[in-house]
């Protein structure tokens, strides 16, 4: 089924966005990568040697003649920490694409909602195609939207908890409302809560920890792959409504002896 995920223009064959972190070795992230079928990985920038080059280097595992690079902004804490982070990605050659995180909390690492605003107004205007990672907040994402974001990235749950989908109906209230893709950042612990993601209409789904900390992460990378094909046909072929009271599978009209 053709159904790609198109981002500012670009398209994807995936919904899949993965990560390159915490893998136990690069030859594990690069057969994680392959059994996802992704077409895009994103690279924290701050925690890169992007001068490195053999087989040492995390970006010569990458193949990037099909994973398109998103570098990133982790651990920036300002909205101007964040400007300069994705200024030296983009002039390191990466890309001029960032996923934009700012982060306001050190415990929960939950958004800067209002640097966060801030710094996607800066970037856009100097010709970045912003993917902002962001509460599940409709009206945040509707202001990041109107800020000029190609995309927005609600958080499902907290960075790495595993937790899965906490609020589903805002994801709902998100995605109505959006005029852009709506890609599921963070919380995703198993296959399911990535199939759950697609099933409530997100776009795609990002995740690092869920695939790279499980105990097979190449098995894990492939059940996401999966799920999210699951999820997204799930979403388009369209539920039956939940009804308090049993309906008979087969149809009682017409049977012999009524």
């Amino acid at each position: 089924m053709a159904d790609p995920l198109i981002i500012a223009g670009r398209s994807f064959e995936s919904r899949l966005v993965v990560g390159t972190g915490k893998y136990a070795s690069h030859e594990i992230m690069k057969a994680a990568h392959e059994a996802s079928g992704t077409g895009m990985a994103t690279v924290a920038v701050r925690r890169v040697d992007l001068t490195a080059r053999g087989e040492g280097a995390l970006l010569s595992w990458i193949d990037q003649s099909h994973i398109f690079l998103l570098p990133n902004t982790a651990g920036c804490y300002t909205a101007d920490d964040a400007v300069r982070t994705a200024r030296l990605g983009r002039e390191a050659g990466l890309s001029n694409w960032v996923k934009l995180e700012v982060i306001g909390d050190e415990r929960t690492l939950f958004p800067d909602n209002e640097g966060l605003i801030a710094a996607t107004k800066i970037l856009v205007k100097e010709g970045f195609v912003v993917l902002p990672y962001t509460n599940d907040d409709p009206i945040v994402c509707r202001k990041l939207e109107d800020a000029g974001a190609a995309a927005v990235m609600p958080l499902g749950a907290p960075i790495g908890s595993g937790l899965g989908i906490q609020n589903p109906n805002n994801l709902i209230i998100i995605k109505e409302q959006a005029r852009v893709p709506v890609i599921v950042d963070a919380g995703v612990g198993t296959a399911s809560d990535a199939a759950v993601a697609m099933e409530l209409g997100a776009d795609g789904v990002l995740m690092n920890t869920a695939i790279a900390g499980a105990g097979d992460p190449v098995l894990m990378a492939g059940a996401m792959k999966r799920a999210i094909e699951a999820g997204r046909m799930a979403f388009l072929a369209g539920r039956i409504p939940r009804k308090r009271y049993a309906t008979a599978s087969s149809p009682l009209d017409g049977l012999i002896g009524r």
